[in-house]
């Protein structure tokens, strides 16, 4: 199949299906930030099973809704990664998953540098988005690089001709190589990248592939509003939102496969 997304000389090395009674604390961390924190978003990360729980072999992340005497909104939701648990160099990384619909949500699954430091924290340390889905515009999914100062960023998107990402799951795939990065959906490429540069606060330009040759790890989060997608309206509904995914996983070149640091 052409532009299909090939295994040959990789081997999986990280699996997660979610189908214990709870998140495994070993491999995930579940993030505690602040509204606002990034973004202009308007949830709190809250560690709960309110917002992250495991349930029929999936992870639910589910966006919750609260309101005050003053009539004040207020928003919590879930993130989790694995930094410092797990981090990963290069290789294929995928998750099967079905996004909640209602505008203002972002689901995201991405990989963020493990160091943010090393070349003078974001977004000059880069940063990998797998899948990005607007919440009222869940047939169209978006995969992304940021990188360097001043900010760059390559971005590509594929719309589904039947269907929607709201409405049944999918496999939502990133092919990280030395000198090239690559989207799929279901197994098929809709989007290649070659180019990127790392430069950072001090002026000092890194050599490529800088900033995308060092470690990074997992994210799955859901955000609530942003300077992006735009904020929820009376038509979002908090009610039964849920960001479920399926399984993670991680493949890296086999022993003697054609990759080098």
């Amino acid at each position: 199949m052409e532009n299909a997304l090939s295994y040959e000389d990789y081997e999986l090395v990280f699996e997660e299906n979610f189908d214990g009674e709870a998140l495994d604390r070993s491999r995930w961390n579940v993030e505690l930030h602040e509204p606002g924190w990034v973004n202009g978003e308007l949830q709190e990360y809250v560690d709960s099973e309110e917002t992250v729980c495991l349930k029929d072999g999936k992870l639910l992340i589910r966006p919750v809704r609260t309101v005050d005497d003053r009539g004040k909104f207020s928003y919590r939701s879930g993130r989790i990664s694995t930094q410092w648990k797990y981090d990963f160099i290069y290789g294929i990384f995928e998750a099967r998953l079905k996004v909640p619909e209602g505008k203002g949500y972002l689901p995201a699954f991405w990989l963020m540098t493990t160091d943010e430091d090393r070349y003078g924290g974001w977004p000059a340390c880069g940063e990998i988005d797998i899948m990005e889905i607007w919440g009222d515009q869940t047939k169209t999914a978006y995969g992304t690089l940021h990188y360097g100062l001043p900010h760059g960023q390559s971005q590509g998107r594929m719309t589904l001709a039947e269907g929607d990402f709201a409405e049944t799951y999918h496999d939502f795939s990133l092919e990280w190589e030395p000198e090239a990065i690559r989207w799929y959906v279901d197994g098929r490429l809709f989007y290649e990248t070659e180019y990127w540069f790392s430069t950072d606060a001090d002026g000092t330009a890194h050599p490529y592939p800088a900033p995308f040759n060092h470690e990074m790890y997992l994210i799955l989060n859901l955000a609530v509003g942003g300077n992006w997608v735009g904020y929820p309206d009376e038509t979002t509904d908090f009610g039964h939102a849920v960001y479920a995914v399926e399984h993670v996983r991680v493949y890296q070149r086999k022993q003697g496969g054609r990759q080098e640091l």
